[in-house]
């Protein structure tokens, strides 16, 4: 497995110390979780029934909140007693579910690119990783349909699949996902997706989900978290909605791997969960109006738009150099700190730069077009 890089950066900008770096290196965020959150959480950590192993599987309200909150994506109808189980965040959720279906050599498809924490899992999960890109048109990412042909062979066991995508932004129109899941129907593969930004969409994009398509919710597993849309990066919460043919299997690692979930935090999820729409809608304006700063900063150096995420990407070659070329003085120089994407996906992903837009507010991202020239040129 590859380091992911983001360590190394946060490192550097850490003890540099310097409060006039950028902090665009790592995928936080400075918004606030939604109301009534850090209340639960105070009030829980005086509970007895919140420190404990039990229920092994999440705590009942959670699992239901988790179930509704994918019936309402997909109108598919989950019984939560049969479909849902809660993670120790949604990474944790996706290796769990990694490791109850593949046997060593299966393999998975992704998009490329793709954040390298899901090709290390698969790789830690025994599988092989095959790659569909992602293409470059009218400055935005588009999914390349024709790769779905040459990445699906006899051994495809799964899709792992995010819409948007990180760390590019990319979105499945409906075309794509009907290419995708018809990919995936004829491979009898499963389809994980992972869903921790599904609904942080910019430009009046609508959400499309894997399992509303035809013949899709019995081979769907979604994969959640609290993380990105409520903003709550610390509760390491997570959820997987699956069929229950596959639920017991996905349950069982799940106890083995983690043994129970963080106790402390499941009704500070709920209470998220169970927030109005209104609020993560609020929280994605702000972070449009960050991106759209960024895009017109760096107009002049290759940067792809995102149609939804906390992230964008920068393509360096069109600078003559690597990215980690580009990430190195882009900190030395222009007091910026951003992430190569060295070893996310395939091999054409060292001449991307990631640039995060989630943790820094507007009135910081103005100017970041003259530190690139002094960094830069």
């Amino acid at each position: 497995m590859a380091g992911i890089g983001v360590d190394r950066m946060g490192s550097r900008a850490n003890q540099a110390a310097d409060p006039q770096i950028l902090r665009l290196e790592n995928l936080d965020t400075d918004l606030r979780p939604p109301p009534g959150v850090a209340e639960a959480t105070r009030i829980a950590t005086d509970r007895d029934d919140a420190n404990s192993y039990l229920p092994f599987l999440g705590a009942d309200e959670l699992r239901q909140a988790a179930a509704e909150r994918v019936a309402g994506s997909t109108g598919v109808d989950y019984e939560w007693r049969r479909s849902a189980v809660i993670s120790a965040g949604g990474l944790n959720g996706i290796l769990n579910v990694l490791l109850a279906l593949l046997e060593p050599g299966d393999e998975v498809v992704l998009t490329d690119p793709i954040y390298i924490g899901l090709i290390n899992r698969v790789r830690l999960a025994g599988g092989v990783p095959r790659f569909t890109r992602s293409e470059i048109r009218d400055g935005t990412w588009r999914l390349e349909r024709s790769s779905l042909a040459s990445a699906v062979t006899p051994r495809t066991k799964a899709f792992l699949m995010m819409s948007p995508a990180m760390p590019s932004g990319a979105v499945f129109t409906s075309d794509d996902w009907a290419a995708v899941c018809a990919a995936c129907r004829d491979a009898g593969a499963w389809m994980i997706y992972d869903s921790a930004m599904e609904r942080i969409l910019f430009d009046g994009l609508a959400s499309l989900h894997p399992a509303s398509f035809p013949s899709m919710a019995d081979r769907t597993i979604t994969v959640g978290s609290v993380s990105k849309e409520y903003r709550m990066i610390g509760w390491r919460v997570g959820w997987i909605v699956a069929p229950p043919s596959i639920i017991d299997d996905i349950a069982l690692v799940s106890i083995s791997n983690v043994v129970c979930n963080v106790g402390i935090a499941q009704r500070a999820a709920a209470v998220a969960l169970r927030s109005p729409t209104s609020e993560l809608d609020a929280a994605t304006a702000i972070w449009q109006a960050r991106r759209d700063v960024i895009l017109g900063e760096l107009e002049e150096f290759g940067v792809i738009k995102p149609s939804g995420g906390w992230s964008l990407l920068l393509d360096t070659s069109e600078l003559g150099m690597t990215a980690i070329e580009a990430s190195d003085r882009l900190l030395d120089r222009g007091k910026v700190a951003a992430t190569p994407m060295t070893g996310w996906g395939g091999e054409r992903a060292s001449r991307f730069l990631r640039l995060v837009f989630s943790n820094e507010p507007v009135d910081r991202l103005e100017g970041l077009g003259a530190r690139f020239e002094a960094a830069l040129r």
